[in-house]
Formats: C-alpha cells, structure tokens, sequence
C-alpha cells in the first residue's frame, strides 16, 4: 500500500461513528445530481484532503467577486427609461455618490432637497430603485412592472427611478405624491448563487418613519427564482388585500393560494 493510499485510509477510519457515510469526491455527484437540478447552492462540492477540491474554490472566488462588483454597479438611466417606455421622474437620495450610499445607509432613506415630485392622490406609486444591485433592477424592473400595471385595482401613480436609493425612500416620494400605496422595485443584496435579484416592496399608506414591520416584501424575483408573472400576480393580490385591510407589513398575511411548482 502507498502512503497516499494509507493516508486516505487513516482519514476514513478517523471519521467520527456515523460519519462513513460522508460523499466522497467521486461519488458525489451521483448523489446530489437530483438536488443540483432544483438549486444552484453549493452542495456536493467533494473535496481534496480537507478542503474543497481547486475548481470549488476557485469558483467560490470568482462568485464572491461578481457579487462585490454588482454592489458597485450603476443604472443606466436613460437605458431603463428605454425599456419602460412610460412617463417617469428621476430623483436621487442625499447620498452624493456610491461610496456614501454604503457607508451612510441613512443617506440613502432621505430624498434630496432638490427633488421634483408629481403629485398624484390616491394612486400606486412605482419607485423603480437601484439598492445594492442595479443589475437586477436594470435586467428585471421593465418586465415585472409591464406585467402588474394591468393587474391593479387603484390607478397607476407615477413612476419615479431612484438612485442611490434604499427601500424607504420610497416612503418619502409616496408621501409626497399623495399615494396611497407604494411599490419598490429594488436590487437586492448579491449572493455567492445570484447577482442580480430584484425585490419588490409593497407598503400601504406610505410616509416618511415607515419601518419595515409594515411592508410586505416579494424577493428573488429573477429568471432563475421566482418568475416575472407570478411576482406580478403576487404583488397585484397583495395591493389588493392591502386596500380590504388598510394596512401591510405583518398585520396582512399573505394567503394567497401558493403557485404551483414546474415540473422536472
């Protein structure tokens, strides 16, 4: 026997009782291959000795990096109003650029002294925002507000794009329109899996002090997670239970039937 081959040995037999069960690099994927299809988390990685194989880790590496690039990424603004195709205001939150958008949070809540608002009473806001990923809002807002527009029961308000904006800027342009519900269509955080998620805020009765108690929140919105069409039925039904309550955030539980998984 070689010392590689009883090296391998020893670390089998000092597996902890219970553990021989452990998937080897070769068997791995065999084992996980039903789950790969329905995840792309990192499961059944194998591994060299005790690590992760090379290929593993460099993958690892190279998704950690796009996900701090999205972070820094910017909308295209004249691209997104392209692709929305709609009348539309633009504001920015008092962050003056990037960097002060991630270190002063606060800074992204409150708008800018100079910004113009339409006003319009009674009506749902669309505040299309760029968040910690522009990616996912440059790639996905256009479609998912194409699909909810037709689905609402109060008159579309005005569509405002923001930038360095967080989720409760939203409040501030809503209470000014006069709204009386706000959509946020936001980036959302990267992960090591998905850079460009978008993520959809719903508050009823919007104005500045909201917290994030009363909201609802659609996440994940994505081709890869939940689809265009069903984040736009979701978010039609929940301004609809919104207007029956009065309220959202966690006194509105979302009952609406679940939507059917697809099929392998």
């Amino acid at each position: 026997m070689s010392a590689a081959d009883q090296g391998d040995g020893d670390r089998e037999a000092a597996l902890p009782e219970g553990r021989g069960d452990l998937p080897r690099q070769d068997d791995a994927p065999a084992l996980w291959r039903d789950l790969r299809r329905f995840t792309d988390a990192r499961v059944g990685l194998g591994r060299a000795g005790t690590a992760v194989p090379t290929a593993a880790h460099l993958d690892f590496q190279e998704a950690h990096a796009r996900a701090r690039d999205a972070v820094w990424s910017a909308l295209d603004v004249p691209a997104l109003a392209r692709a929305i195709g709609l009348p539309h205001a633009r504001v920015r939150s008092m962050a003056a650029d990037r960097r002060s958008y991630l270190l002063r949070p606060d800074l992204g809540r409150r708008l800018a002294e100079n910004a113009s608002i339409p006003h319009a009473p009674g009506t749902v806001a669309f505040v299309i925002a760029d968040g910690l990923c522009a990616i996912g809002v440059q790639r996905h807002a256009p479609a998912v507000l194409q699909r909810i527009l037709p689905l609402l029961a109060l008159p579309p308000g005005p569509i405002v794009i923001a930038e360095q904006a967080r989720v409760a800027l939203g409040d501030d342009i809503a209470e000014r329109i006069g709204a009386a519900a706000v959509v946020v269509m936001i980036g959302e955080r990267p992960g090591l899996s998905a850079t460009d998620s978008l993520g959809l805020y719903i508050t009823w009765a919007p104005r500045r002090g909201r917290t994030d108690a009363e909201r609802n929140c659609i996440s994940n919105v994505r081709p890869g997670g939940m689809g265009y069409d069903d984040a736009a039925a979701k978010a039609a039904w929940l301004l609809r239970a919104a207007q029956r309550l009065g309220a959202t955030g966690v006194a509105l539980k979302d009952d609406m039937p679940a939507i059917a998984l697809p099929g392998p």
